[in-house]
């Protein structure tokens, strides 16, 4: 049985020290599903920061490695493949023997190369070895359409033919390319339909045989690799496409996806964060998390090319800088956020949506703002009544209007502004001037803390115009709110 665990103290220098020490070879596909077994016997996490997937994508990731599979995560931008990918290193031994002096991490008791071949063959037990750790058994390309056979299997080198005097026939003028260089471990191609498909036929050995050729030589390399890809859905058709013998040797296809509750949505973005030192505001987080559910079903965005969890990152980033900026501005010790500060994320959204045709037309700020407005408007209904519209029917009892003070006081002919650039008293004060607007979040989503009061009071004005009860005017970041009628009038040209 292979030894596992890392020869911490006195590692083993020669190929005699090693047979000496107990060691044996094993594939890598082989000591990964060992090192799977013993993670989940002991209850480690499997693949720490990857939420969402625990119950869909990890078990079919489990099923793949104790298979010992090649596989490929299939989903859209954004959807954790990479750093899946790049998690798989964890489940290496931490420290490898290898010959010393040889490019294709050969296993010293079983080289491949004709180089390590005469090494061996020439000093036997006193062949020299070194140690590698498993990041150096983790390498990945990102498939380019100018990526070429020599990049990836090898090629002739005649610079080395000529520098050494050699024949170029002879195999040691061969520069080997990335793939058997990670031989004995893991090798990841990102977007794989972007690869020519003259070049992922010279991947068709590698899954089945496991082995390469190079060139015109006589010479079959034998590999000991797993192989693991990543694609969009996507590039099936708009890009590229995997070739069809390619897709009938890779073992296992993973589906991923998108979170699937706002709770893990909210997850993803607190733990990906730059600015984790201020506690989060679960009102702004709900709203910002809602912006991408929304876009996932607008009719404005492409939604074969998906809504990356990306853009809530960086949305509620600029949210969080947008509230630091007017702390530092007006030299407030207050942090808290407002309703206004999340129009600071059009920005984060314009450029992470691919829009279909209405949406060019329509225009990718309008698209994010109007996204921005459906996600607050989720978010009020929630936790607030839905407002009523139109003439109350006289055949039915009539029913309360729990809105009806504040309507009154914006038919009355008044309005009230609300901007980022307000300080915390100002703000404060402009919304207890409107009469029974704290009273509506006090009956229906109290809170003692009169700061989230404040919040959910605006969020209030936001739901109401967002349902047409009242209007709205955006100048920059400041918000004013008045009369509906009075601002139909004035659109067509009234007094």
């Amino acid at each position: 049985m292979a030894v596992t665990t890392d020869i911490t103290t006195t590692r083993p220098a020669t190929i005699g020290e090693l047979k000496a020490s107990g060691w044996a070879s094993r594939p890598v596909k082989l000591e990964m599903r060992e090192n799977l077994i013993r993670r989940i016997q002991s209850g480690e996490s499997l693949f720490p920061g990857i939420v969402g997937f625990e119950q869909t994508v990890v078990p079919q990731l489990v099923n793949a490695i104790l298979s010992q599979h090649h596989f490929i995560l299939l989903g859209l931008r954004g959807q954790a493949k990479t750093r899946i990918i790049r998690q798989l290193v964890t489940l290496l031994d931490e420290w490898q023997p290898s010959l010393d002096d040889t490019y294709l991490n050969e296993d010293p008791l079983a080289p491949i190369s004709p180089k390590g071949k005469r090494h061996v063959a020439a000093m036997a037990d006193d062949t020299p070895i070194v140690w590698r750790h498993r990041s150096e058994r983790f390498h990945e390309k990102l498939a380019t359409p100018d990526v070429s056979i020599a990049d990836l299997i090898g090629d002739i080198d005649p610079i080395k033919a000529a520098r050494e005097k050699l024949d170029i026939s002879n195999e040691d003028v061969i520069h080997w390319g990335i793939i058997p260089r990670t031989n004995r471990g893991i090798f990841a191609i990102n977007e794989l339909p972007d690869l020519q498909p003259r070049i992922q036929v010279g991947l068709l050995n590698i899954l089945e045989e496991s082995d390469i050729q190079v060139r015109g030589f006589p010479l079959r390399v034998p590999m000991d690799i797993c192989m693991v890809f990543s694609a969009n859905p996507e590039d099936y058709t708009n890009r590229g496409n995997i070739i069809t013998p390619l897709k009938d040797r890779i073992d296992s296809q993973i589906i991923t996806h998108y979170p699937r509750t706002r709770d893990e949505a909210k997850a993803i973005t607190q733990q990906e964060i730059h600015n984790k030192s201020e506690a989060p505001v679960e009102l702004m987080r709900d709203i910002i998390e809602e912006v991408s559910v929304q876009a996932r079903s607008s009719e404005f965005v492409d939604q074969n090319s998906g809504v990356s969890a990306r853009m809530s990152i960086s949305a509620y980033e600029n949210f969080l800088s947008n509230v630091e900026q007017r702390k530092i501005r007006l030299g407030e010790p207050d942090y808290y956020p407002r309703i206004c500060d999340v129009y600071a994320i059009v920005p984060s959204l314009t450029g992470k949506i691919e829009l279909v045709y209405e949406g060019e037309q329509e225009g990718p700020i309008l698209v994010a703002r109007t996204l921005i407005g459906k996600a607050i408007d989720a978010i009020f209904a929630e936790h607030f009544p839905v407002p009523r519209k139109g003439k109350p029917d006289p055949d039915k009892p009539e029913q309360e209007n729990p809105y009806e003070a504040v309507t009154d006081f914006f038919s009355g002919g008044r309005q009230l502004t609300i901007s980022d650039e307000m300080s915390h008293d100002d703000y404060r004060q402009t919304l207890y001037s409107l009469p029974g607007l704290s009273a509506i979040v006090e009956r229906y989503w109290p809170t003692d803390d009169e700061r989230e009061l404040l919040l959910r009071m605006e969020l209030v004005l936001e739901g109401l115009f967002h349902n047409n009860v009242i209007a709205r005017a955006d100048d920059d970041m400041a918000v004013t709110y008045g009369d509906l009628f009075s601002d139909m009038l004035k659109g067509m040209g009234g007094e």
